[in-house]
């Protein structure tokens, strides 16, 4: 069994786009509409657990009811129409903080996309984002450099079922032309792992602040970061192959290492 494509997941894995990007983003479209509404971060994690943008803000309508002012009307009359024009909203506000450089690439991110197209391996994003979040991140956060080596981007707009059902990954491997077990997913929470390990894919995680504590128990390796050369990443959870005692960074000698660890009778 050979690695031919590794498969990234954007929000909380590519950029920490969650705390700089999206949240701030939700909360200036509610004060520009007038809501007297703000979501803490204790909030967002919560609502992180909704597989969308627009899920997230028809979940708090429903379950959180908060005062709609006068915007009342508008959302008893067709409140999905209201949340696709506030997620739009948002959506602005988002691509205004992506245009300022305030969503960086997390550690390890760069290096581990070059060392994987420097060795001919297919990259490919995978990401429950709409295309109008995902486009300026691509353009601003990824850049044209590391864009260059993408070769198939599947939105959550482009399956009936977005994470943690399987449907956009399987859509990944048939647009990349490889078996699952040919590919390995970089993730950061336990519904994009799910999804993945649905499709039968191996599963890289590394967390951020919103999903340290989920369970990561069928991934290969649960990270803080990738990690840098110099700078290693804190390991948190591995298979049997992982080191245990010295620092590391996530790299393609690794993951090859906690596959073949992980399916010893394939070839």
């Amino acid at each position: 069994m050979a690695l031919k494509a590794l498969l990234f997941d954007v929000d909380g894995t590519l950029a920490d786009t969650e705390p700089h990007g999206h949240l701030p983003a939700y909360n200036r479209a509610f004060r520009e509409l007038g809501l007297d509404w703000k979501w803490s971060k204790a909030l967002y994690r919560k609502l992180l657990l909704q597989p969308g943008g627009r899920e997230r803000i028809d979940h708090y309508l429903v379950e959180h009811k908060p005062e709609l002012g006068p915007h009342q009307a508008d959302v008893e009359r067709d409140r999905g129409a209201w949340v696709s024009e506030l997620h739009k909203l948002k959506s602005k506000y988002f691509r205004r903080r992506l245009k300022s450089g305030r969503v960086p690439l997390r550690p390890g991110i760069r290096r581990l996309m070059l060392e994987a197209a420097q060795e001919g391996l297919q990259i490919a994003i995978v990401t429950n984002a709409s295309k109008a979040s995902l486009q300026p991140f691509l353009a601003h956060a990824l850049g044209d450099d590391l864009r260059a080596h993408v070769s198939v981007v599947t939105s959550g707009e482009e399956v009936a079922n977005k994470k943690p059902s399987p449907d956009i990954y399987q859509l990944a491997c048939e647009r990349l032309g490889r078996r699952p077990d040919e590919c390995v997913a970089v993730e950061d929470s336990a519904i994009g792992l799910q999804a993945a390990r649905s499709a039968g894919i191996d599963v890289v995680v590394t967390v951020n602040a919103d999903t340290r504590h989920q369970d990561f128990s069928q991934a290969l390796l649960v990270v803080d970061q990738l990690g840098e050369p110099g700078e290693p990443c804190t390991l948190l959870a591995a298979s049997k192959a992982a080191p245990r005692s010295k620092p590391m960074h996530v790299d393609l000698a690794l993951i090859r290492q906690l596959m073949a660890a992980q399916h010893p009778h394939t070839d």
